[in-house]
């Protein structure tokens, strides 16, 4: 390393999500500018997933490329690094992270640490749920869900026995808050429109549940949208068991903690989250294992580090509690660290992140959402159309904010496409009297971690 490399101020961002990402996107246009400083962005994906519209693929509503942007494409001046965190070192400023086909291990030195890992999905440690539930997280799973939905369609409709039929065509999602209802609805629209292009399937054949532990779903809304919701799902063939929580999953069916079971070979997850496990074995404050951090989104004993996004518990100084951990907070946030980092290396002051939520909305199908902004609320299809026009707003890139309108604007054109993508290699076919093989390969469902598996 030479002697000007080491007088680099280094600053490495962990985490390509909402929160690490604007954090990026904002330091690349100021603080990335400087010679003498030196940022990388380390993520495990190459592209920044746009969550909020990942029921729309699995519906498919919407191309699984159109919500992803890649990350090359959004940061000029900031190196990127496609890997894994493995480890953080806070005592000696170091970051292991693997990377490569051979998952290679990398130490990468730093100055400054921002951490916004994200969450994963929590499962609670119960039976079967890890091995057999589907979940909502990323990009594959969205392709892995729209793939099942088919799957299962396809081979109900040709399966002769009523009993083995019924599974199939037998759909739940755990979970009442804004993933499970969006989720729901869209799959739920998706295989009514599905199911009257299979000859031997008929609508009331399918059987589409949701199961919520509260006694009104979407509560951040409020008991009058929750209610909407609930009557609206209800009126589009959605059954709703409320109080009431998945306690097991196996080979027969969801079992419920009512002591009953529901047949289905299909249980989507979206009840519970908990933060990334790289943050387990760090020496500092947690609770519940999110990093406790100041109003400024520095790591309390550990100058240089700092925390935000799902992974941090910042607090509100407005409330005396912690900021929600969503997108809203997420970006805003990213951006409050990236003037405090500048500030923090130039010798300016420090400003505490503070941000009062603007609204939440939720599609809940068919051209219908739910919404409260600044106090006030909507439903219907104005909801609908609020979601669709803020949402888009807030979609980087030009190009991207295009191509999912025009997806919008055919979706209302046409019916919703069936094509059931798989990724495998097919078997090397052997031409014994040309001397020469062949093999294809189909590349269509490419998950989000990028690697080739079956997703059907």
């Amino acid at each position: 390393m030479s002697v000007a490399e080491q007088k680099k101020t280094r600053i490495i961002i962990l985490g390509g999500g909402f929160a690490g990402l604007h954090a990026a996107i904002h330091l690349d246009d100021t603080l990335a500018r400087d010679p003498d400083v030196e940022i990388t962005l380390v993520n495990r994906d190459n592209f920044f997933l746009f969550t909020p519209m990942l029921h729309e693929v699995a519906a498919s509503d919407l191309d699984l490329t159109n919500i992803v942007n890649p990350v090359r494409k959004l940061l000029k001046r900031i190196s990127f690094f496609a890997g894994e965190v493995e480890s953080i070192n806070l005592e000696r400023k170091l970051v292991t992270v693997s990377h490569g086909f051979d998952h290679h291990h990398h130490e990468l030195p730093y100055d400054h640490l921002v951490i916004g890992l994200g969450s994963i999905t929590n499962f609670f440690n119960l039976p079967g749920l890890e091995q057999r539930a589907l979940t909502m997280k990323s990009l594959g799973d969205a392709i892995h869900l729209r793939n099942r939905l088919i799957a299962h369609l396809e081979e109900a409709d040709t399966e002769c026995s009523a009993a083995l039929r019924r599974p199939l065509l037998t759909f739940v999602v755990a979970g009442g808050g804004f993933a499970g209802v969006e989720t729901i609805a869209g799959i739920n629209d998706f295989i009514r429109e599905a199911v009257h292009f299979y000859i031997n399937l008929r609508e009331d054949m399918l059987r589409v549940v949701l199961v919520h532990p509260g006694n009104v779903i979407l509560p951040e809304l409020g008991e009058k949208l929750g209610r909407y919701t609930e009557k609206k799902l209800a009126e589009r063939g959605v059954e709703i068991l409320l109080n009431t929580c998945v306690i097991g999953l196996t080979d027969s069916g969801v079992q419920l903690s009512t002591g009953e079971q529901i047949e289905s070979k299909a249980l989507i997850w979206t009840a519970g989250t908990s933060p990334n496990p790289v943050l387990d074995s760090l020496p500092c404050v947690k609770e519940r294992g999110r990093l406790k951090v100041d109003e400024m989104l520095r790591l309390p004993d550990w100058p240089g580090v700092w925390a935000l996004g799902d992974c941090a518990l910042v607090p509100d100084h407005k409330t005396g509690q912690f900021h929600p951990p969503t997108a809203q907070h997420a970006l805003r946030e990213g951006k409050t660290l990236a003037k405090n980092l500048i500030a923090n290396v130039r010798g300016g002051t420090l400003k505490p992140f503070s941000f009062s939520t603007i609204g939440q909305l939720a599609a809940i199908g068919r051209r219908t959402g739910v919404a409260n902004i600044f106090g006030i609320n909507f439903s219907g299809f104005i909801a609908w159309w609020m979601w669709r026009t803020i949402y888009l707003s807030k979609l980087p890139r030009f190009e991207k904010k295009l191509r999912v309108a025009l997806d919008w604007t055919l979706d209302l054109l046409f019916t919703k496409d069936l094509v059931q993508f798989q990724t495998f290699r097919a078997p090397t076919i052997s031409h014994a009297d040309e001397g020469e093989s062949n093999s294809s390969l189909s590349t269509s469902g490419v998950t989000a971690e990028g690697a080739l598996e079956s997703v059907s």
